[in-house]
């Protein structure tokens, strides 16, 4: 007897749809066929312990099980049920005349429990696309699942439920979420709020300028002067994420298995590796590729604290990515593309002491040891920098200051208009949402300066002996701060105000 179920397998952030043929012949023997894995290879021995433990057994007779299409690697222990149930019906165990119309996939447990699978939302969403009726998986990924609608999505602790529910004898209710509500829940309210920041309001102006254009930004300062702090709170002045960009982040993390139970995402997700992360962890990839931290960070904030302890070649595989705000890792029969449009925040030290410069600090550094420690960072990727801003410690008047700080719910209505009127003016553009994104092409078309902003411009270039690559982070810049302020033309004050923004282009520094 020959039976077809189904279940998915996921590349990438996408998923495809695998058949699974159960036959069922005279004889004695287990063969499993199709480019499986050694998980699966082994899911033989689960499934006839879970089968056992729940009142089934293994046929004893000779079952080949195929899993088309056939030239696809499958990998992972997600398919325990999806065979199981072949089995089930196969040998006339049980009679599912409608089980060709669900997708099925969880990890059995001996005693016949499942465990979590990875990539639950992709395979949801396959699942709608394909017009199955149904999707059945671990309770434990149900609600990532059931943010597709118009699916039954049903969440199942053991097999014992699943095969009551085709053979007639009980019923699973499926899980339904109402997906704009779950979006919108709590998202107003910040885990990390700026109002917290005492001080440093000259940082904080920065921060709102780079969320405001999406640019990329370096904060240099000695320990305790607030890097870290100030960068932790980026995210949540951050336009809110749109239901599109949501589903695209959930999509990753669920991939990843990072999601546990918190259904749609709705914050920007915040990332922060540590310096010893390997260039592979860093943009994704291994034997079976997964998503690296680049990835996780997609729609959110990559932060890379102490930017020059980081290997100088995993900070090198980041160019092309934040350029091209996609990786792809091939292999040598497929490739992978994941999305990662992040935004980098970076932090680090002076100096190796940390206080270069410092008069007050009994820890100095040689301008030799200065150039050593900066040359660990290349100068493409600071050209992919547009903003470089040196933080100071805060005085103790301003630590000891009461007041409530701004808040990042009252910046982030700032960089929500400022970006609208970027969406705007980028409407037709594709690829291009936010004035980081723009080319010199788009450059000179929206950042024209009248002739005292670029006599300005000229005088700081030959005084401050900027570079050339500082140009057109300048003119970028001046962009987004005219933009938030409502301004359709640049004007001196903006250039000035984006000048400041290039310390490490400046003379001293080693740009």
């Amino acid at each position: 007897m020959l039976v077809k179920v189904y279940g998915s397998a996921v590349f990438g952030v996408e998923a495809t749809t695998i058949t699974i043929e159960v036959h069922m012949d005279k004889g004695i023997g287990y063969h499993l066929v199709g480019l499986p894995d050694n998980a699966i290879k082994e899911s033989s021995f689960r499934i006839a312990a879970a089968l056992k433990n729940n009142g089934y057994s293994l046929p004893g007779k000779r079952i080949t099980i195929n899993m088309a299409p056939a030239d696809l690697r499958k990998e992972g222990s997600s398919y325990d049920l999806t065979l199981a149930m072949g089995i089930l019906v196969g040998s006339d165990q049980i009679k599912a005349p409608e089980i060709e119309r669900y997708i099925i996939m969880g990890e059995l447990s001996l005693d016949g429990s499942l465990q979590p699978i990875r990539g639950a939302l992709p395979i949801a969403i396959k699942a709608k696309e394909e017009g199955y009726k149904g999707f059945f998986l671990p309770i434990q990924n149900v609600k990532e699942a059931a943010i597709v609608a118009g699916l039954d999505v049903y969440g199942v602790t053991n097999l014992k439920e699943i095969i009551d529910f085709f053979s007639g004898k009980g019923t699973l209710e499926p899980t339904v979420i109402d997906t704009r509500a779950e979006f919108y829940k709590s998202l107003d309210f910040p885990e990390h709020d700026f109002s917290d920041v005492r001080g440093q309001e000259s940082i904080k102006r920065c921060m709102e300028i780079a969320a405001a254009g999406g640019h990329n930004i370096i904060l240099i300062g000695p320990p305790g002067a607030g890097k870290t702090m100030l960068a932790k709170r980026v995210s949540s002045i951050l336009p809110p994420m749109t239901l599109r960009e949501a589903l695209e982040t959930t999509k990753i993390h669920s991939v990843a298995g990072k999601l546990k139970e918190v259904g749609l995402m709705n914050q920007r997700p915040f990332r922060s590796p540590h310096h010893t992360i390997s260039n592979v962890a860093l943009v994704g990839g291994g034997s079976y590729p997964q998503p690296g931290e680049i990835s996780m960070a997609h729609n959110g904030v990559l932060f890379l604290d102490e930017l020059p302890e980081f290997k100088r070649d995993v900070l090198e595989v980041m160019r092309q990515p934040l350029e091209d705000r996609e990786v792809t890792i091939s292999r040598a029969k497929f490739s992978i593309t994941y999305p990662s449009s992040f935004m980098l925040v970076a932090s680090m030290n002076p100096s190796p002491s940390g206080f270069f410069n410092d008069p007050s600090s009994p820890n100095t550094t040689s301008p030799h040891d200065m150039q050593r420690y900066m040359s660990k960072i290349s100068g493409p990727l600071l050209d992919r920098i547009d903003i470089h801003i040196e933080v100071t410690p805060v005085p103790f008047e301003k630590l000891a200051d009461d007041r409530k700080a701004e808040s990042s719910v009252e910046i982030r209505k700032r960089v929500t208009a400022a970006r609208e009127i970027q969406t705007k003016r980028f409407e037709t553009i594709e690829n291009v949402h936010y004035n980081a994104q723009m080319s010199s092409k788009l450059i000179r078309e929206y950042c024209v300066l009248d002739e005292a902003s670029k006599e300005l411009l000229k005088t700081a270039m030959e005084r401050l002996n900027l570079s050339a690559r500082a140009y057109d982070r300048i003119l970028k810049v001046s962009r987004t701060i005219a933009d938030l302020d409502h301004s359709e033309n640049i004007i001196s004050s903006h250039i000035s105000e984006a000048i400041q923004y290039r310390s490490l282009d400046r003379e001293g520094w080693l740009g």
